[in-house]
């Protein structure tokens, strides 16, 4: 039988291996680590019975991923959870933008400024799914919707602070900018609207829900239908060598470029070993996990029902903060993402003691301690929030590549999203998924489509080799 080697368990290796699986493939997967699930992990820190996600938290790209959506993992025990706000953007004067499902009650928000944003979301979220369906593959392709990429393109090659000038209210800019600063990239370059107008564009299609039980339940969903498969998943496995993975047809490594040139070595040829070198890996993040009792004590109420929270001030505080990590210097107010899923998912508190995420943007490798940045930014927003903590569990940008190798100097995206890597990451190929080793690949977020637990860089992986199989005479579906 044809036999597949998946080196990492997160989103995109199991992606890669169910695929591989469904396809008749015998798939064995290594993971380094005793829990499987890579960025999606999720557990208790300090208080017991809290849930506390690791990385990942919340899932617009992973409940409209064109590969995940078709999986019924459902069945498989995935339960997906919404609050009733998806993201709200406080201002110091008290007001925020307000991000719902509905698009309409989101423009209703948005005063002067509601047309505006649904002209610019109207045919983006309508269309999400055909749009994604070419988005998310390779970009060498033959575009399935090419009248909705011809309408995306102009729009997502634009800088984020061009796109913004077409919102004339404070909470309408600073709602656009706090999704754009997701790429962690300068939000005057070229293509950064595109991530916020693609995630945007997917709340307003699915909604940003969390998995109930923590994100782990993404993945612990797709374990158990690659086990129903055949498959196999051996966990405290490092591969720090080729040689070290056990003789196969096809080999996915869903790890980053730094990481393949460990296990590869001198068996790669030299253009893609000088590529992965030349990588470019994005700013840190330095994360903190609280446990809190009550609520967050919020000025605006509208704060109190959203599960995604972005601290950052108005746009123009965001777009500094961002040159600022970008340039290697640490702000003195960063931009902080604050995650109470709890809200939409009760089974992660403890009576009346609930788990809080947060996690400020830094430069990369950051060595110093951003616990007190982060509170004062919640602490501007919501004050009295410090007599609240019950514990503090901080994770700096060392502690997240130890916890997780993928996330070099506390990158959590898996690259930066410059204007070449943004598209093609993580080299210039036909075939970005190819390491140059014939029957080997790269599957992890530092490929196209890049970060989210979408699975699709998994997909797309597998998709190469099992046409590689095919080439080879191998008895696939």
């Amino acid at each position: 039988m044809t036999k597949a080697v998946v080196v990492g368990s997160g989103p995109n290796g199991l992606a890669a291996a169910v695929h591989l699986a469904r396809s008749g493939v015998d798939v064995q997967v290594l993971e380094a680590a005793d829990q499987i699930g890579g960025g999606t992990r999720s557990g208790p820190i300090d208080v017991p019975g809290l849930i506390h996600d690791h990385c990942s938290a919340f899932h617009p790209m992973g409940i409209g991923s064109p590969y995940l959506s078709k999986l019924d993992l459902e069945r498989y025990g995935l339960i997906w959870r919404w609050a009733e706000v998806d993201c709200a953007h406080p201002l110091d004067n008290g007001d925020a933008g307000v991000l719902y499902r509905s698009l309409e009650q989101t423009a209703a928000g948005l005063g002067a400024d509601g047309p505006r944003w649904q002209r610019m979301f109207g045919d983006l979220s309508t269309g999400f799914d055909a749009l994604a369906s070419d988005l998310m593959r390779p970009i060498v392709n033959v575009p399935r919707h090419p009248l909705r990429l011809a309408a995306f393109g102009p729009r997502a090659l634009l800088p984020a602070t061009v796109t913004a000038k077409l919102w004339k209210t404070d909470k309408g800019k600073a709602l656009f900018g706090g999704v754009a600063a997701h790429a962690f990239y300068p939000l005057n370059r070229p293509a950064t609207s595109a991530v916020g107008l693609m995630i945007t564009a997917a709340g307003h299609r699915y909604g940003w829900p969390v998995a109930e039980g923590g994100s782990r339940s993404i993945t612990d969903a797709m374990a158990a239908m690659l086990l129903d498969h055949g498959g196999k998943i051996d966990t405290g496995i490092r591969v720090r060598t080729a040689s070290e993975i056990p003789d196969a047809d096809v080999v996915l490594l869903d790890v980053n470029p730094e990481g393949a040139l460990e296990i590869l070595g001198d068996r790669l040829p030299g253009r893609v070993a000088r590529a992965y070198r030349k990588f470019k890996q994005a700013p840190g993040a330095f994360k903190v996990d609280f446990a809190i009792e009550g609520h967050v004590p919020w000025t605006n109420p509208d704060c109190a029902r959203a599960g995604t929270v972005h601290l950052a001030g108005s746009f123009d505080e965001i777009v500094a903060a961002e040159r600022e990590t970008n340039s290697g210097r640490m702000p003195d107010r960063p931009f902080v993402l604050l995650g109470q899923q709890y809200l939409a998912d009760p089974t992660r508190s403890a009576g009346n003691v609930h788990p809080l995420y947060a996690y400020a943007h830094v430069p990369h490798g950051y060595a110093g301690d951003a616990t007190e940045a982060i509170i004062r930014q919640i602490e501007r927003f919501a004050p009295g929030f410090r007599d609240q903590i019950v514990a503090t569990s901080s994770s700096g940008t060392a502690d997240l590549a130890q916890d997780n190798p993928n996330q070099v100097g506390g990158d959590i995206i898996g690259g930066a999203n410059t204007e070449l890597q943004v598209v093609l990451r993580p080299r210039v190929a036909v075939d970005p998924y190819s390491t140059g080793i014939a029957g080997t690949y790269l599957c992890s977020a530092s490929t196209p489509p890049g970060a989210g637990a979408h699975g699709m860089c998994g997909y797309n992986a597998a998709e190469s080799a099992l046409k590689y199989l095919r080439r080879k005479g191998a008895e696939v579906l």
